[in-house]
C-alpha cells in the first residue's frame, strides 16, 4: 500500500489547524464564562463546567447528572449562546484583551528601553496608558 505524502502533510497540518482554531474556542468560552458565568443557573454553570472547564465528555456528563447525551450537548449549546449573547451586549471581554494589549505594550517597551530616549519612551507610555483610561 502506498501512502501520498503530500496528502499525510496536508491531513497533518489541518489536523494542527483544527486544533488551534479548538484552541481558540476554550479559549474564548473560558473567558466568556470568566466574566459572565454567575449569570448561568447553578445548573447551568454545573453542566457547563465540567463539560467545557474539565473536559468530560458529553456522555460521562450525561451519565453524572441523569439526563441524555443530547440535553447536555443542548445545554452546553444554549449556555454558550447565552454567554455570547451578554458578550455581545456588555463586552467585557472584548475589554478586558484591549486593555491587557495595551498593558503588554507598555511591557515591551520598559524591556526595550535602552533603545528609545526617556522623552520617547515617557510620550509612548502616556499614550497608551491614556488608552487604558478610556477603556476604563
Amino acid at each position: 500500500m502506498t501512502v501520498n505524502r503530500k496528502y499525510l502533510t496536508v491531513f497533518f497540518f489541518s489536523c494542527m489547524i483544527a486544533k488551534v482554531i479548538d484552541m481558540d474556542q476554550v479559549l474564548k468560552q473560558s473567558l466568556l464564562y470568566d466574566f459572565y458565568g454567575e449569570l448561568l443557573t447553578e445548573h447551568q454553570r454545573s453542566v457547563y463546567e465540567e463539560v467545557v472547564q474539565n473536559d468530560l465528555s458529553y456522555s460521562e456528563a450525561a451519565e453524572m447528572f441523569g439526563v441524555s447525551r443530547q440535553g447536555i450537548h443542548e445545554l452546553v449549546k444554549r449556555c454558550n449562546r447565552i454567554l455570547e449573547d451578554y458578550e455581545s451586549r456588555l463586552h467585557l471581554v472584548e475589554r478586558f484583551l484591549r486593555i491587557r494589549a495595551n498593558v503588554q505594550q507598555i511591557q515591551e517597551l520598559s524591556a526595550n528601553c535602552e533603545s528609545i530616549s526617556r522623552e520617547a519612551l515617557a510620550k509612548q507610555v502616556c499614550e497608551i496608558s491614556e488608552k487604558i483610561l478610556e477603556e476604563l
